[in-house]
This record gives C-alpha cells, structure tokens and sequence, in this order.
C-alpha cells in the first residue's frame, strides 16, 4: 500500500476526517495543509486505519 493510501480506513474515518478539514478551512487554513492536518488529527483519534 502506498505512503497515502485512504483505502484501509473505515467510512466513519474518511467522514470525521472530512468534517475536520472543513473546520481547518473556516479558520483560513490552506487546503493542503487542511486535508493533512485533519488526517494527523484522525490518526491521533482512532489509531489509524481499521482496527477490527
């Protein structure tokens, strides 16, 4: 799997993942930078990936 890869995580995951990065753009983050601070903040949250 390569270094990005979504496809492990559960769509629970992807959708807290995107109400994140939407909160980081109304605070006038970048979208770059919002999409990879929302997935460093899921991974903090759930550990990553699937876990069952």
């Amino acid at each position: 799997m390569p270094q990005g890869d979504k496809s492990s995580y559960t769509d629970k995951q992807k959708r807290q993942a995107k109400h994140i990065e939407q909160g980081y753009e109304k605070k006038g983050v970048s979208k770059d930078e919002a999409k990879r601070r929302a997935w460093a903040t899921e991974n903090k949250i759930s550990g990553g990936g699937k876990k069952h």
